[in-house]
């Protein structure tokens, strides 16, 4: 059985436990309290020395970090996986994307907001990310007006990847009002059998 060394209100992690729950994989979720020092701690450093979730412990007893890495990790052989070489090149296109250009904007302006509790000293830092967030859902939108998903006819990792942040971008002050494609694309997201929501936190 897989441990998840995580925190499900973070997106990073939300985002393996939606595609384990998708493939049915049995699992043992360990929560991780970042905010009281448990990235911190010897123990967990012996898992990841970054000091970052989530993290993945294996049957074999080995660890693997990073969430995309995780990713490619549960869904090699199954439908989430293109077999086409340019298919996969576009989902790491993608999942790059999500990493740089989406989430340092939406995850970190939603951070701000939602954990810190909008402190003065982070006010202009908040207010900074706006413009790139409302870009990579721009970039976003265009792609989904004519693409059902990121990648091909049907669900993959990309998806998985960029599904994360983007259903909770209200929570980072992002408006989806003017975004219809990705509100379409959300939808069907959570459509899919076994989806489970991120708890409320």
């Amino acid at each position: 059985m897989y441990r998840v060394y995580g925190d499900l209100q973070s997106g990073n992690c939300y985002k393996v436990k939606l595609l384990l729950v998708y493939l049915g994989l049995p699992h043992e979720w360990l929560h991780v309290d970042i905010v009281q020092g448990g990235t911190r701690t010897a123990e967990f450093l012996a898992k990841n020395p970054n000091g970052k979730l989530p993290v993945l412990g294996l049957p074999s007893g080995e660890h693997l970090a990073e969430s995309n890495a995780i990713l490619y990790y549960l869904a090699e052989g199954t439908r989430y996986w293109p077999t086409d070489r340019l298919a996969r090149a576009r989902v790491l296109q993608w999942q790059n994307f999500e990493q740089y250009s989406h989430e340092p904007y939406i995850a970190v302006a939603r951070f701000i907001a939602k954990f810190l509790g909008m402190p003065a000293e982070r006010r202009a830092d908040f207010e900074a990310k706006s413009a790139g967030g409302y870009k990579a859902l721009g970039v976003m939108e265009q792609h989904l007006q004519t693409n059902r998903y990121f990648v091909g006819a049907t669900l993959t990792i990309a998806d998985i990847s960029l599904y994360a942040y983007t259903h909770v971008a209200h929570e980072g002050g992002f408006s989806l009002e003017r975004f219809p494609a990705v509100r379409r694309w959300l939808a069907a997201v959570a459509s899919e059998p076994g989806h489970v929501s991120m708890p409320a936190g």
